[in-house]
Protein backbone atom coordinates (compact mmCIF):
# COMPACT_ATOMS: atom_id res chain seq x y z
CA UNK A 1 0.00 0.00 0.00
CA UNK A 2 2.58 2.63 1.04
CA UNK A 3 4.64 1.98 -2.70
CA UNK A 4 1.13 2.64 -4.35
CA UNK A 5 0.35 5.24 -2.53
CA UNK A 6 3.93 6.56 -3.05
CA UNK A 7 3.55 5.92 -6.83
CA UNK A 8 0.08 7.96 -7.11
CA UNK A 9 1.97 10.87 -5.32
CA UNK A 10 4.82 10.75 -7.21
CA UNK A 11 1.96 10.24 -11.06
CA UNK A 12 0.22 12.98 -9.38
CA UNK A 13 3.19 15.66 -8.59
CA UNK A 14 4.38 14.98 -12.31
CA UNK A 15 0.92 16.10 -13.52
CA UNK A 16 0.89 18.74 -11.53
CA UNK A 17 4.30 20.10 -12.79
CA UNK A 18 3.90 18.56 -16.63
CA UNK A 19 0.24 19.14 -17.24
CA UNK A 20 0.32 22.21 -18.29
CA UNK A 21 2.93 21.39 -20.38
CA UNK A 22 1.49 18.22 -22.33
CA UNK A 23 -1.93 20.01 -22.79
CA UNK A 24 -0.10 23.21 -24.54
CA UNK A 25 1.75 20.06 -26.74
CA UNK A 26 -1.34 18.74 -27.57
CA UNK A 27 -2.74 22.21 -28.44
CA UNK A 28 0.14 22.91 -30.56
CA UNK A 29 -0.02 19.83 -32.39
CA UNK A 30 -3.96 20.20 -33.31
CA UNK A 31 -3.71 23.62 -34.05
CA UNK A 32 -0.35 22.81 -36.15
CA UNK A 33 -1.99 20.33 -38.05
CA UNK A 34 -4.85 22.24 -39.06
CA UNK A 35 -2.61 24.56 -40.14
CA UNK A 36 -1.01 22.27 -41.84
CA UNK A 37 -3.50 21.25 -44.03
CA UNK A 38 -4.81 24.66 -44.86
CA UNK A 39 -0.86 25.66 -46.02
CA UNK A 40 -0.58 22.52 -47.87
CA UNK A 41 -4.34 24.10 -49.78
CA UNK A 42 -2.66 27.43 -50.37
CA UNK A 43 0.20 25.97 -52.05
CA UNK A 44 -1.39 23.59 -53.96
CA UNK A 45 -3.37 26.66 -55.55
CA UNK A 46 -0.40 28.59 -55.98
CA UNK A 47 1.45 25.68 -57.97
CA UNK A 48 -1.79 25.14 -59.98
CA UNK A 49 -1.48 28.72 -61.57
CA UNK A 50 1.80 28.34 -62.68
CA UNK A 51 2.36 26.94 -66.85
CA UNK A 52 6.03 25.65 -65.26
CA UNK A 53 5.09 22.76 -63.43
CA UNK A 54 3.53 19.28 -64.00
CA UNK A 55 0.96 18.19 -61.76
CA UNK A 56 3.10 14.91 -60.67
CA UNK A 57 5.88 17.93 -59.32
CA UNK A 58 3.08 19.87 -57.98
CA UNK A 59 1.73 16.90 -55.73
CA UNK A 60 5.05 16.19 -54.57
CA UNK A 61 6.31 19.60 -53.47
CA UNK A 62 3.16 19.97 -51.72
CA UNK A 63 3.24 16.27 -50.25
CA UNK A 64 6.55 17.17 -48.97
CA UNK A 65 6.34 20.65 -47.38
CA UNK A 66 3.31 19.25 -45.74
CA UNK A 67 4.59 16.43 -43.83
CA UNK A 68 8.16 18.43 -43.28
CA UNK A 69 5.37 20.85 -41.44
CA UNK A 70 4.33 18.10 -39.08
CA UNK A 71 7.70 16.43 -38.62
CA UNK A 72 8.69 19.89 -36.93
CA UNK A 73 5.42 20.00 -34.97
CA UNK A 74 6.15 16.92 -33.31
CA UNK A 75 9.45 17.54 -32.66
CA UNK A 76 8.41 20.72 -30.68
CA UNK A 77 5.38 18.87 -29.41
CA UNK A 78 7.50 16.53 -27.66
CA UNK A 79 9.96 19.30 -26.35
CA UNK A 80 7.24 21.18 -24.98
CA UNK A 81 5.89 17.92 -23.23
CA UNK A 82 9.39 17.85 -21.43
CA UNK A 83 10.63 14.69 -23.97
CA UNK A 84 14.40 14.95 -24.62
CA UNK A 85 14.44 15.22 -28.59
CA UNK A 86 18.33 15.22 -28.91
CA UNK A 87 18.56 11.08 -28.88
CA UNK A 88 15.30 10.91 -31.09
CA UNK A 89 16.43 13.22 -33.77
CA UNK A 90 20.35 11.94 -33.75
CA UNK A 91 18.36 8.11 -33.84
CA UNK A 92 16.18 9.57 -37.11
CA UNK A 93 19.10 10.88 -38.44
CA UNK A 94 21.23 7.71 -38.23
CA UNK A 95 18.04 5.85 -40.04
CA UNK A 96 17.30 8.40 -42.50
CA UNK A 97 20.93 7.98 -43.41
CA UNK A 98 20.63 3.86 -44.08
CA UNK A 99 17.40 4.42 -45.80
CA UNK A 100 19.23 6.27 -47.86
CA UNK A 101 22.13 4.64 -48.70
CA UNK A 102 19.78 1.48 -48.64
CA UNK A 103 17.85 3.62 -51.55
CA UNK A 104 20.89 5.09 -53.41
CA UNK A 105 19.84 4.26 -56.75
CA UNK A 106 15.89 4.76 -56.30
CA UNK A 107 16.47 8.19 -54.41
CA UNK A 108 19.02 9.29 -57.35
CA UNK A 109 16.28 8.23 -60.27
CA UNK A 110 13.42 10.67 -57.96
CA UNK A 111 16.06 13.25 -57.49
CA UNK A 112 16.65 13.22 -61.26
CA UNK A 113 12.76 13.09 -62.14
CA UNK A 114 12.09 15.85 -60.23
CA UNK A 115 14.67 17.99 -62.00
CA UNK A 116 13.12 16.51 -65.37
CA UNK A 117 9.62 17.46 -64.26
CA UNK A 118 10.92 20.97 -62.74
CA UNK A 119 13.37 22.36 -65.64
CA UNK A 120 11.71 20.06 -68.65
CA UNK A 121 14.08 19.40 -71.60
CA UNK A 122 10.95 17.35 -73.00
CA UNK A 123 7.73 16.76 -72.66
CA UNK A 124 5.18 14.02 -72.91
CA UNK A 125 4.52 13.38 -76.89
CA UNK A 126 8.14 14.76 -77.85
CA UNK A 127 10.48 12.14 -79.76
CA UNK A 128 13.81 12.55 -78.36
CA UNK A 129 16.82 9.95 -78.01
CA UNK A 130 18.54 8.97 -75.05
CA UNK A 131 21.37 6.74 -74.16
CA UNK A 132 21.01 4.99 -76.90
CA UNK A 133 16.99 4.65 -77.05
CA UNK A 134 14.73 6.83 -79.39
CA UNK A 135 11.16 7.14 -79.69
CA UNK A 136 8.03 8.88 -78.43
CA UNK A 137 7.83 10.15 -74.86
CA UNK A 138 4.70 8.68 -72.81
CA UNK A 139 4.75 9.35 -69.38
CA UNK A 140 7.06 11.11 -67.05
CA UNK A 141 6.97 10.08 -63.01
CA UNK A 142 8.98 10.79 -60.19
CA UNK A 143 11.42 7.12 -61.21
CA UNK A 144 10.72 6.43 -64.66
CA UNK A 145 10.63 7.87 -67.73
CA UNK A 146 8.36 5.64 -70.59
CA UNK A 147 9.16 5.91 -74.15
CA UNK A 148 7.09 4.32 -77.13
CA UNK A 149 9.70 3.23 -80.04
CA UNK A 150 8.65 3.90 -83.77
CA UNK A 151 7.30 0.28 -83.51
CA UNK A 152 5.22 0.59 -80.56
CA UNK A 153 7.46 -1.44 -78.21
CA UNK A 154 7.68 0.36 -74.82
CA UNK A 155 10.73 1.19 -73.10
CA UNK A 156 11.30 2.29 -69.47
CA UNK A 157 13.77 4.29 -68.16
CA UNK A 158 15.38 4.84 -64.71
CA UNK A 159 15.27 9.17 -64.71
CA UNK A 160 18.45 8.94 -63.20
CA UNK A 161 19.88 7.46 -66.78
CA UNK A 162 17.98 10.01 -68.51
CA UNK A 163 18.85 13.07 -66.27
CA UNK A 164 23.03 12.09 -66.92
CA UNK A 165 22.68 11.45 -70.71
CA UNK A 166 22.67 13.97 -73.49
CA UNK A 167 19.33 14.05 -75.02
CA UNK A 168 17.93 14.75 -78.26
CA UNK A 169 15.18 16.53 -78.36
CA UNK A 170 13.51 16.13 -82.51
CA UNK A 171 10.20 17.60 -81.60
CA UNK A 172 11.35 20.80 -79.55
CA UNK A 173 11.54 23.10 -82.91
CA UNK A 174 9.37 23.86 -85.30
CA UNK A 175 11.00 22.86 -88.76
CA UNK A 176 13.58 20.91 -89.68
CA UNK A 177 16.54 20.55 -92.05
CA UNK A 178 16.34 17.72 -94.84
CA UNK A 179 18.88 16.35 -97.47
CA UNK A 180 17.82 14.77 -100.46
CA UNK A 181 20.84 13.04 -101.92
CA UNK A 182 21.22 11.81 -105.55
CA UNK A 183 23.93 10.95 -108.18
CA UNK A 184 24.03 11.26 -111.64
CA UNK A 185 26.45 9.83 -114.44
CA UNK A 186 30.04 11.50 -114.86
CA UNK A 187 28.48 12.25 -118.48
CA UNK A 188 25.51 14.00 -117.20
CA UNK A 189 25.03 18.13 -116.95
CA UNK A 190 25.67 19.34 -113.28
CA UNK A 191 23.93 22.26 -113.64
CA UNK A 192 21.00 20.28 -115.58
CA UNK A 193 20.91 18.11 -112.24
CA UNK A 194 21.26 21.34 -109.50
CA UNK A 195 18.36 22.85 -111.70
CA UNK A 196 16.00 19.63 -112.01
CA UNK A 197 16.75 19.13 -107.86
CA UNK A 198 15.39 23.01 -107.48
CA UNK A 199 12.50 22.68 -109.43
CA UNK A 200 11.62 20.29 -107.79
CA UNK A 201 11.69 22.13 -103.61
CA UNK A 202 10.91 25.04 -105.71
CA UNK A 203 6.97 23.91 -106.76
CA UNK A 204 6.05 21.45 -104.01
CA UNK A 205 3.76 22.49 -101.39
CA UNK A 206 5.06 21.98 -98.04
CA UNK A 207 8.52 23.10 -98.66
CA UNK A 208 9.31 25.93 -96.60
CA UNK A 209 10.29 29.23 -98.88
CA UNK A 210 12.79 30.25 -95.75
CA UNK A 211 15.26 29.73 -95.28
CA UNK A 212 15.02 28.80 -98.97
CA UNK A 213 16.11 25.52 -100.24
CA UNK A 214 19.48 24.76 -101.81
CA UNK A 215 21.20 22.38 -104.14
CA UNK A 216 24.77 21.44 -104.12
CA UNK A 217 27.50 19.49 -105.37
CA UNK A 218 28.36 17.24 -101.84
CA UNK A 219 30.70 14.67 -103.10
CA UNK A 220 32.79 12.92 -106.02
CA UNK A 221 31.97 9.30 -105.98
CA UNK A 222 33.57 6.30 -107.22
CA UNK A 223 31.00 6.04 -109.99
CA UNK A 224 28.75 9.32 -109.66
CA UNK A 225 28.96 12.95 -108.93
CA UNK A 226 27.01 13.31 -105.56
CA UNK A 227 24.38 15.87 -105.58
CA UNK A 228 22.46 17.09 -102.49
CA UNK A 229 19.27 18.81 -102.06
CA UNK A 230 18.97 20.94 -98.85
CA UNK A 231 15.08 21.96 -97.80
CA UNK A 232 13.52 23.18 -94.53
CA UNK A 233 10.15 21.44 -93.97
CA UNK A 234 7.77 21.50 -90.76
CA UNK A 235 8.67 18.81 -88.56
CA UNK A 236 5.60 16.64 -88.41
CA UNK A 237 6.36 16.31 -92.18
CA UNK A 238 9.83 14.80 -91.89
CA UNK A 239 9.63 11.65 -92.79
CA UNK A 240 7.32 11.76 -95.31
CA UNK A 241 8.65 14.51 -96.78
CA UNK A 242 11.98 12.40 -96.95
CA UNK A 243 10.11 9.54 -98.77
CA UNK A 244 8.55 11.23 -101.20
CA UNK A 245 11.18 13.78 -101.90
CA UNK A 246 13.31 10.70 -102.29
CA UNK A 247 10.98 9.09 -105.00
CA UNK A 248 10.43 12.32 -106.97
CA UNK A 249 13.83 13.28 -107.24
CA UNK A 250 14.60 10.12 -108.94
CA UNK A 251 11.94 10.42 -111.53
CA UNK A 252 12.45 13.63 -112.05
CA UNK A 253 16.37 13.18 -112.93
CA UNK A 254 15.31 10.16 -115.27
CA UNK A 255 12.47 12.45 -116.62
CA UNK A 256 15.14 14.98 -117.91
CA UNK A 257 17.42 12.41 -119.79
CA UNK A 258 20.00 11.80 -116.54
CA UNK A 259 20.84 8.51 -115.39
CA UNK A 260 21.56 7.41 -111.94
CA UNK A 261 24.32 5.15 -112.31
CA UNK A 262 25.32 2.68 -110.13
CA UNK A 263 28.79 0.98 -108.97
CA UNK A 264 30.73 -0.90 -111.41
CA UNK A 265 33.87 -2.83 -111.06
CA UNK A 266 35.92 -3.85 -114.01
CA UNK A 267 37.96 -7.03 -113.44
CA UNK A 268 41.06 -7.31 -115.11
CA UNK A 269 42.32 -10.78 -115.88
CA UNK A 270 46.85 -10.96 -116.05
CA UNK A 271 48.06 -12.74 -118.87
CA UNK A 272 49.62 -16.21 -118.12
CA UNK A 273 53.08 -16.65 -118.13
CA UNK A 274 55.99 -19.22 -117.79
CA UNK A 275 56.20 -22.23 -119.86
CA UNK A 276 52.20 -23.25 -119.67
CA UNK A 277 51.60 -19.99 -121.55
CA UNK A 278 54.23 -20.58 -123.95
CA UNK A 279 53.15 -23.76 -125.56
CA UNK A 280 49.92 -22.62 -125.54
Amino acid sequence: MDQTRSLIESLTAWLAVQGMNILTAVVVLIVGWWLAKRLRAWLVGYLDRSDHLDPIVESFLASLFYYGILAILLIVALNIAGVQTASLVAVLGAASLAVGLALQGSLTSLAAGVMIIVMRPFKIGDYIEVSGHAGTVKSISLFLTELATFDNIQKLMPNSEVWGATVTNYSVYATRMLDIDVGIDYGDSIDKGLATLRTLAHTHPKVLAEPAPDAFVSDIGESSVDLTLRVWVAADDYWPMKRELTKRAKERIEADGMSIPYPHRQIVQPKASGPSADAA
